[in-house]
């Protein structure tokens, strides 16, 4: 029994939750089509890169969260789970999952993207426990800015860092999933770090480091066996 860890974009999902959330924003007309979703480009290519101004994305990403109803963005996002979602839950992921619950072990998914987008996410995976982005609220609605640090890069180790304080959870045996570069502060953190069809850089990384790699989404390269220990 220990803890198991997740990023979600392009790890448990087979697609960019953050990404996709504009995207759809876009289609349905709540952001300007076009220049949002230039916008939207841009960034997901600086965060491929490594480049990425987390405030500065931020700032962007949740913007539509201050300017809309509250009831408006619930209707809009359970759509968005349903047709843009749930087609990106593969069974491989499913499968991973269920093995670390058998296994006793703790489950958590850690992610950049804020958590109204990622929530429900997280929910279809049947995994209690989320660290992601908190948007700030004030009287019940959202104000465009961050609640707290970020989780991303190594906001991701002092994010979970504070809730391993407040759980009494630890690192002892830890395995962390993930599919990007961006996230190679916390996989130098645990025990078991698992590159998951991971971007070149992590690629590279994880093989020099002996790091097992995993497909979950039909990348033929990946070179270990799915066990989870």
């Amino acid at each position: 029994m220990s803890l198991a860890i997740f990023d979600l974009d392009n790890t448990l999902l087979s697609g960019d939750s953050d990404f996709l959330w504009g995207v759809y924003l876009s289609e349905i007309g709540v952001v300007d089509g076009a220049a949002y979703e230039a916008k939207n480009q841009h960034f997901y290519e600086q965060y491929k890169r490594g480049e990425l101004d987390i405030m500065e994305f931020l700032a962007f990403s949740l913007r539509p969260l201050a300017e809309n109803e509250p009831q408006d963005l619930l209707r809009w996002r359970a759509a968005f789970v349903e047709q843009k979602i749930r087609p990106l839950v593969g069974q491989p992921a499913l499968d991973l999952v269920k093995q670390h619950h058998a296994a006793g072990d703790t489950l958590l998914v850690i992610t950049a993207t804020n958590t109204f987008v990622t929530r429900p996410i997280v929910d279809l995976f049947g995994i209690e426990h989320l660290i992601g982005t908190e948007p700030e609220q004030i009287s019940g609605r959202y104000t465009g800015q961050v609640a707290g640090i970020p989780s991303f890069r190594d906001g991701k180790v002092i994010r979970l860092q504070q809730w391993l304080e407040q759980t009494g959870e630890s690192l002892l045996g830890a395995s962390f999933y993930s599919d990007s570069h961006n996230d190679l502060p916390l996989l130098q953190q645990v025990d078991r770090p698992v590159a998951v069809d991971p971007d070149d850089q992590l690629r590279t990384h994880a093989a020099n480091a002996g790091w097992p790699i995993l497909s979950l989404h039909g990348n033929h390269h990946a070179d270990a066996p799915t066990s989870t220990h």
